[in-house]
């Protein structure tokens, strides 16, 4: 599959791809909302960060116990009734006078059970899709992602400002509703991919066998650990420009929109594992332009150029796919998922005490110097393995365990 003609005639995926849209513009516009909210009641840096970004170090709870829910629920119920949760939670979030500790405990229950969602989306992308679309499809969803973060964004700033951000959590509630709807009535209904009750044990026990993988270990921390800490840049718009947050989190958003159409679309594959380190560094750099305060023209420019290197999150899952055996896709994209937010999660609250005892700019200028450290660390790791002592070993290695987890693991 080489075209996105292909792609959207494929049947399922435009539903798919729907509910999808639809999703990430109402999460979008109530993280902004519920963001400006809890700046605007508490001016702390850090509680704004937590509060956009809060569910996602609840990821890796539901990536512990609940994760094995992705393989083992039929994707069309799991995925309806998780935005209907959503829906419930956002209206929630927008009633006068909720205490802020409730706030956050509905925040963090978001982030539990959205660990279970990104498998069953995923899981079920790869079903949608043959093997060798799979990477056009998800940066097709990325490219979508991007842009309803450009919209939801752009529309949710414009809500805030002459609605209200209460009203605006409300918009996203019926958002959320609406995926429901496209869920419920456009997806085909599918079996469970795999037999068996979801438990914390088979959880653990299939999370042990992901993770036990070198070759596999590698590549979830080059996916969760350079663009986490680069969220944590993100996490800082608010109080680096509160006027201006929507507009740099829209040009950070069609930064990831380039970069994610090139990758996915006209890159060959021969050429995919040799970018990989090279847009997680431009990923980084230029929030180290943030120290010296850059006026907002260039902040944005700045913004749009760094998120381009997010498309290297691609070319790390295509990755991860070819070492998984097809049983736990869900789980292992699950995993890969819940990581991620988790490390975005932990990189938005250390970014946001760094803000607290220094400035927005610093903080990000430091997140940033981080992210740089953490792509040479894993690059210089690549390279012994694959340098003239170690290739031979590090291929085999990737080889012989790819080979024993496809044949070991059994789907139940």
């Amino acid at each position: 599959m080489h075209t996105y003609r292909e792609l959207f005639r494929t049947p399922q995926f435009r539903p798919f791809f729907a509910t999808s849209a639809v999703q990430v513009a109402a999460s979008t516009m109530s993280g902004l909302a519920l963001g400006t909210l809890v700046y605007t009641a508490t001016e702390s840096p850090l509680l704004a960060a937590l509060s956009m970004f809060g569910p996602s170090l609840a990821q890796m709870i539901g990536a512990a116990l609940l994760m094995s829910a992705a393989d083992r629920l039929p994707p069309r119920a799991a995925t309806t009734g998780l935005a209907l949760v959503f829906a419930l939670a956002a209206a929630a979030l927008a009633v006068p006078g909720l205490p802020l500790p409730v706030a956050f405990a509905i925040v963090l229950a978001q982030g539990v059970v959205a660990a279970v969602g990104g498998g069953v989306r995923y899981g079920l992308l790869n079903e949608v899709l043959p093997k060798d679309g799979y990477l056009l499809g998800r940066s097709v969803l990325n490219m979508c992602g991007g842009l309803m973060q450009i919209g939801g964004y752009a529309l949710g700033g414009l809500l805030v400002v002459t609605l209200s951000a209460r009203g605006t959590l409300l918009v996203a509630a019926a958002l959320y509703l609406t995926g429901a709807a496209v869920a419920r009535f456009g997806l085909a209904r599918r079996p469970p991919r795999t037999t068996g009750r979801p438990s914390v044990a088979e959880t653990w026990r299939t999370n042990a066998e992901l993770w036990s993988s070198g070759p596999r270990r590698r590549t979830y921390l080059a996916l969760w650990v350079p663009n986490g800490l680069v969220v944590g840049c993100e996490s800082l718009f608010v109080p680096y420009a509160p006027g201006h947050a929507g507009l740099l989190f829209a040009f950070a958003a069609l930064g990831m929109l380039v970069g994610d159409v090139v990758t996915g679309r006209f890159v060959p594959h021969a050429r995919r594992g040799r970018l990989a380190t090279p847009l997680q560094l431009l990923l980084a750099a230029p929030y180290l332009f943030f120290a010296v305060h850059p006026a907002l023209p260039v902040a944005f420019a700045l913004a749009m150029i760094a998120s381009v290197g997010f498309a290297a999150s691609l070319l790390y899952q295509e990755r991860l796919m070819a070492l998984t055996p097809d049983g736990i896709t869900g789980q292992a994209l699950g995993l890969h998922s819940s990581g991620m937010l988790t490390m975005q999660g932990v990189a938005a609250a250390l970014a946001g005490s760094l803000a607290q005892w220094t400035s927005p700019a610093s903080a990000m200028t430091v997140m940033a110097a981080a992210s740089l450290a953490v792509t040479l660390a894993l690059a210089a790791v690549e390279r012994r393995t694959a340098g003239p002592a170690g290739g031979r070993s590090s291929a085999k290695e990737a080889a012989g365990e790819g080979a024993a987890d496809r044949s070991g693991l059994s789907p139940s």
